[in-house]
């Protein structure tokens, strides 16, 4: 007869996998995926190599995970405040842009990882298709401003694209250096204005 995990070792199994999903993405957002070695991962979360192999087959498929969930809370950070917060769709892109950076800045590491830093090869698949869910949300809002005649005409999938792009590249460099308390105060107002040239808004008066 096969062997049936009870629930009580079910709930184990489960918070030991999210206690190494948190470990590594605490490492990740440190030391970049590079250097996120198993051992690494291993010993921020106090168990051992193999513990860490009985979850997941490899570092790549670890990676992915820590990938999927960090990534995932930011697209449904950035998506509830482009629906839902508040405002025309003018303002509420403003506030996406602005919230966005700020989470960004205000967690560089992981941001940098999530982002930019060289990585799995699995990791590098799950990127192209996060940029797709970024677009998504981004082309939502875009299309109801246009509907609204606060924006004009224009192809929502190819300004949401612009902005997932432009975006990224504006942060990726600030983010692979030290926190400047300036820096990042001036870099937030200019990438919401530049994200609302891209989407053709009127300039604020």
């Amino acid at each position: 007869m096969a062997y049936r995990k009870t629930p009580a070792v079910q709930d184990r199994l489960a918070a030991a996998r999210e206690q190494l999903v948190a470990a590594a993405t605490a490492v990740v957002a440190e030391v970049g995926w590079a250097n996120a070695s198993v051992t690494a991962v291993a010993a921020a979360a106090g168990m051992s190599v193999g513990t860490v192999y009985q979850h997941f087959p490899s570092k790549g498929a670890l990676a992915v995970e820590v990938f999927r969930r960090a990534s995932g809370r930011e697209v449904e950070v950035l998506g509830e405040v482009l629906r839902d917060g508040g405002g025309d769709p003018v303002q509420r892109l403003t506030l996406g842009v602005t919230v966005f950076a700020r989470r960004a800045m205000e967690n560089r590491g992981l941001a940098h990882a999530l982002l930019a830093a060289p990585a799995e090869p699995a990791v590098g698949a799950e990127r192209l298709e996060f940029r797709r869910r970024y677009r998504a949300v981004f082309a939502e809002v875009i299309r109801e401003g246009t509907a609204a005649g606060l924006l004009p005409a224009q192809d929502p999938e190819v300004t949401a694209a612009a902005l997932t792009g432009a975006i990224g590249e504006v942060l990726v460099d600030p983010l692979s250096v030290p926190a400047e308390g300036a820096a990042a105060e001036h870099l937030v107002p200019e990438l919401v204005a530049m994200s609302l040239r891209c989407a053709g808004a009127a300039p604020a008066v």
